[in-house]
């Protein structure tokens, strides 16, 4: 008998989860074209299911899908368990994709198995244990993002005939942010011969030393340290790193001298707050830096005076240089840059400012003596809270709409697909920049154009730094042509978001996505979107209705009871549906191949052991029992 272990599989997929695509039905996914599966030679080689609601469990018979290239399942957080360890017998598979899901337990080991990998994407689950160090295997791979967990212990280095992280000559994003990684960053971690891009470890348990070799990595863009207990100096050739943007070791128990960033050019966002520096004065190298938009120097012993030309970089944005010891005079000549929107200088020594008429940013000097009693200057109160960004209609009245619809950008009533956009590393830190919105906008609209994906415009809103220091921008995704997305349509757009083909303007770093579930497949359930007259027309097509259904039930039962005797005949003649007239020659047509389940196939086939296999088809191996 015919052994389709590939639908046999996918059967099993199907068992084990809830609200599936309605369409999987029948025996063949890819004659019948399932949604969210991908065929080819009639074999599966993708499942994208990103925002489908769907819950259960991912079941180790996914194995049975031995050419399966791409698996995305993201964006669905009520999958939960373990994922099995049966997950490294897909050799073939590249895209490992289950961002925002429900999954729990150790990252198995046997993930070390997938060498084709080149995208493996768990972030925004709840895995614990240890980073498996076989993951060291992956030759190939390029994204690496474990953030957003709960995972402990070391971050794991080869030694002997065991592998680690250091092995990832190809890897460009290391992203463990957001667990409970302990430890020291091992110096063998880094070598001249990394690719890295993206180093991203903040938010962890993480000690000891930044090791020297960091500096070998010479590929680095985006270095993220902050938020650990790392301690001691920092490297005197952390500047080595001429192509870092951005540098955050914040938030650390850090001391010494302050690290001499002279030569590091392209640097746009430096924050070395709250740490235990050694006292000194303002270091000269930062007005050289031309490259600055946000100067963070919160609590690092700063003292002395603030040098007027640190405002005159032409790209500053933002500086921070709060509880510190800075005194004397602030001066802030008229050759100031046109992109300044905040200088907070609160909890200094500060004795004199004067403030000149137009100044375009906000000034914080509260808790310093110029701001003692009596003072009613504005800088010497709390800051605003800045007005926050909403995409606005194109030229046109925005629409009212049902409770559940919203008004698009062009003013159409719809059901979008929604999420945050959650960027790790930004370059700039005004908020308030309209522009700098309109550009990311500009850019999903040509991604989604271009993978040619059913959407008519996108808006963005409430752009927020969180505690993380991510910044944080709610997305709405409006569909074109109707007024809801099909399946298909929000898994193409949650795909294009999971696995990076969309890239963001380069000021924004990088990125995940967190997309919420999506209920209006068939526009809005219970007829929230319809008008008040569909009640009146379904009642009246009710009752009309109710003879013709009665008329049907006697039809189908009339014809059942006449199929039932015919059925009987042909069971008693086992060439009944056979005519040597046709194409059929001399061999007979059986009909009625029965189903069977999974396990029964793994019983009757010796659990799929190689002794029964005699051949192989476009479904898989054919065996028999």
């Amino acid at each position: 008998m015919l052994e389709l272990e590939m639908v046999a599989a996918l059967q099993s997929l199907k068992d084990s989860w809830q609200n599936v695509p309605p369409n999987w039905a029948g025996a063949d996914p890819c004659g019948s074209q399932w949604e969210g599966i991908g065929c080819r030679n009639s074999r599966v080689i993708s499942i994208t299911l990103s925002s489908m609601s769907l819950s259960g469990q991912l079941s180790g018979d996914i194995q049975g899908l031995s050419e399966l290239q791409t698996l995305d399942l993201s964006y669905n957080k009520e999958l939960t368990g373990s994922l099995p360890q049966s997950i490294g017998k897909l050799t073939k598979l590249s895209n490992l994709i289950l961002v925002g899901c429900g999954f729990s337990g150790p990252i198995p080991d046997s993930i070390g198995s997938l060498t084709q990998l080149v995208f493996l994407s768990l972030n925004s689950n709840n895995f614990i244990g240890r980073i498996p160090a076989t993951i060291g295997y992956l030759s190939k791979l390029y994204w690496l993002d474990l953030a957003d967990n709960k995972l402990t212990g070391t971050l794991p280095v080869s030694s002997g005939s065991s592998p680690g992280l250091d092995m990832l000559l190809h890897t460009k994003h290391f992203h463990f942010g957001k667990n409970q990684l302990s430890g020291e960053i091992p110096a063998r971690l880094f070598h001249s011969n990394l690719t890295l891009i993206h180093l991203l470890v903040e938010n962890n348990q993480l000690t000891g030393n930044i090791p020297d070799t960091l500096g070998l990595v010479q590929t680095m863009e985006v270095l993220r340290l902050d938020r650990n207990s790392l301690s001691g100096s920092v490297p005197q050739n952390l500047n080595n790193l001429t192509h870092v943007n951005e540098l955050h070791i914040s938030n650390n128990n850090l001391d010494g001298l302050l690290p001499n960033l002279t030569g590091m050019n392209v640097l746009n966002y430096l924050d070395m707050s709250n740490n235990s520096f050694n006292a000194s004065d303002f270091p000269s190298w930062i007005p050289d830096l031309q490259s600055l938009t946000t100067v963070a120097m919160e609590n690092t012993g700063l003292q002395g005076l603030v040098p007027a030309k640190l405002f005159s970089l032409f790209q500053l944005q933002t500086v921070n240089m709060r509880k510190n010891r800075l005194n004397g005079t602030l001066e802030i000549d008229s050759a100031y840059s046109d992109q300044l929107q905040l200088i907070d200088m609160q909890s200094n020594l500060i004795d004199s400012f004067t403030q000149r008429p137009g100044y375009p940013f906000q000034i914080l000097l509260a808790g310093n003596p110029v701001c003692n009693e009596g003072t009613t200057q504005t800088y010497c109160v709390q800051a605003q809270q800045a007005d926050s960004y909403s995409t606005p209609p194109e030229n046109c009245l925005p629409t009212e709409c049902s409770s559940d619809q919203i008004s698009s950008p062009t003013c159409k009533c719809a059901f979008p697909y929604t999420g945050n956009l959650v960027f790790r590393a930004p370059s700039f830190s005004n908020l308030g920049n309209k522009t700098t919105y309109e550009t990311l906008q500009k850019s999903l609209m040509l991604t989604f154009q271009n993978r040619q994906l059913p959407v008519d415009s996108v808006s963005l809103s409430n752009p927020t730094k969180n505690l993380d220091d991510y910044l944080v921008i709610h997305l709405q995704v409006f569909p074109s042509s109707q007024d809801f997305f099909n399946r298909t349509g929000v898994s193409g757009i949650g795909f294009v978001l999971s696995n990076q083909t969309f890239k963001p303007p380069s000021t924004f770093g990088p990125f995940f996505f967190i997309g919420e579930g999506y209920k209006y497949f068939d526009g809005a359930s219970s007829g929230s979107h319809k008008s008040s007259s569909t009640g009146i027309i379904i009642g009246a097509a009710v009752g009309g209705s109710v003879l013709v259904i009665l008329a049907l039930i006697v039809g189908i039962y009339a014809f059942r009871q006449k199929k039932r005797a015919e059925d009987a005949d042909r069971r008693n003649d086992p060439f009944a549906s056979w005519d040597s007239n046709k194409h059929s020659g001399a061999v007979p047509q059986l009909t009625g191949a029965r189903f069977f389940s999974f396990e029964e196939l793994k019983k009757m086939t010796n659990n799929f052991s190689e002794t029964n296999d005699i051949g192989s088809g476009g479904y898989g191996k054919v065996s028999f029992h």
